[in-house]
């Protein structure tokens, strides 16, 4: 029977595609990452809220105090809840861990209860207060009044001159990165070896000598290839909507929705691009060898190429975004999969850097496309011994 290229491989991709959505492996591997993305959300979202938030009571003298402590927490960060009770009553809930810190003695002299030890932004706060004070009594001793004085160092500000503009949500946008970039390392890897493993899964059942008496070997790799593509796509489109859903919803990511669909979008170009550079690879080397026992002397120098640019972008990236090393090793194909989309995400990649590394990895693709496609043709018939990759490129 002869068919069309297009529906050979419309075909293959549509076999890989049914076993593979319903399997319970893709399942149970797409749930537990949904479960850790939504539970790495709601983490994030119990430390940002509880991180910067205290109780602090005050007993009927201090209660004065109250108002600046709150407008002293604002002004360094911290979110200051107070509540008036008395000093057996406030220790008490000190000591239970119902309050932060109970304020006790008088608005001139106080002292700062607390179960074991004053947390960072109840400190500065403190800390500020206590000097302002102090501020406060050595102006009244001069005879002066504090209100005045306290407004002229409240209008006094020092002017900035920035060489580079900062860049917004800087931190927020290299969490967005990394996770954008261990997402699509660990689907490059879980669903590259799968391409690899139904190679040699198929030559060692000899199912692959039925397929290719309908289809032509690169038909077959090509359908391999694509199906299990769109079923890593479908993958990173449920992550990237349910984490970036969660994200807002719950406040834990305050950046535009324009930057969080544009680096979520730059991720899946990338997933697709990484996928069929290394998914070719991993396909042609399984075709080598004839056993899953054999597979991984193949498969790990392909892997490599996956591990060694991951491990570079988490240590070069983030400790300086915009270093030079940083922007040759993202225009580099074999790197920018997995440097560019965090680059994207901190919004350090200028477009033509960009641009250009879409498309020498595009023509890095199209050159494995035909190298790799040689090699599982003149490999994939071939039983028994695992096959040399010389032989491989250079059989008829």
């Amino acid at each position: 029977m002869n068919i069309s290229a297009t529906r050979a491989v419309r075909l293959v991709a549509r076999r890989e595609l049914a076993t593979r959505l319903r399997s319970k492996a893709f399942v149970i591997s797409t749930l537990i990452m949904l479960v850790f993305i939504g539970g790495y959300i709601v983490l994030m979202n119990v430390i940002g809220s509880s991180s910067n938030h205290s109780t602090v009571g005050f007993t009927p003298a201090t209660g004065s105090l109250a108002v600046s402590v709150k407008s002293t927490g604002k002004a360094v960060g911290e979110d200051i809840t107070t509540r008036t009770v008395s000093e057996a009553a406030g220790r008490k809930q000190v000591s239970d861990g119902k309050l932060d810190a109970l304020v006790v003695g008088g608005p001139g002299d106080f002292t700062v209860v607390v179960k074991k030890s004053l947390k960072s932004g109840l400190a500065n706060t403190f800390n500020v207060l206590a000097r302002q004070e102090a501020l406060n009594t050595q102006i009244r001793s001069l005879g002066k009044d504090p209100a005045d004085v306290n407004r002229a160092v409240a209008s006094a500000s020092v002017h900035v001159q920035p060489l580079q503009p900062a860049g917004e949500y800087q931190t927020q946008r290299l969490v967005l990165g990394i996770v954008a970039v261990v997402l699509l390392y660990m689907s490059l890897m879980i669903n590259g070896q799968a391409v690899a493993q139904g190679v040699v899964e198929e030559k060692s059942s000899r199912v692959v000598e039925l397929l290719l008496a309908t289809v032509r070997p690169w038909q077959l790799m090509a359908g391999k290839v694509l199906g299990i593509a769109v079923v890593g796509l479908v993958q990173m489109i449920v992550f990237a909507a349910v984490g970036l859903g969660l994200g807002l919803a719950t406040g834990v990511l305050s950046i535009p929705a324009a930057l969080l669909t544009g680096t979520a979008v730059w991720t899946i170009v990338w997933y697709l691009i990484g996928f069929f550079m290394y998914a070719v690879m991993l396909a042609a080397a399984g075709a080598l060898v004839s056993r899953q026992e054999d597979a991984n002397s193949v498969v790990t120098p392909v892997l490599m190429l996956i591990i060694v640019p991951a491990v570079i972008g988490w240590s070069v990236i983030p400790a300086n975004p915009d270093s030079q090393l940083g922007h040759v090793l993202s225009m580099i194909p074999l790197f920018s999969p997995m440097l560019m989309p965090m680059r994207i995400a901190l919004g350090v990649a200028p477009a033509w850097e960009i641009a250009l590394s879409v498309v020498l990895s595009v023509a890095l693709v199209v050159g494995l496309v035909a190298l790799a496609g040689r090699v599982y043709r003149n490999a994939v018939l071939r039983t028994g011994a695992r096959v040399k990759l010389s032989d491989a490129l250079r059989s008829a």
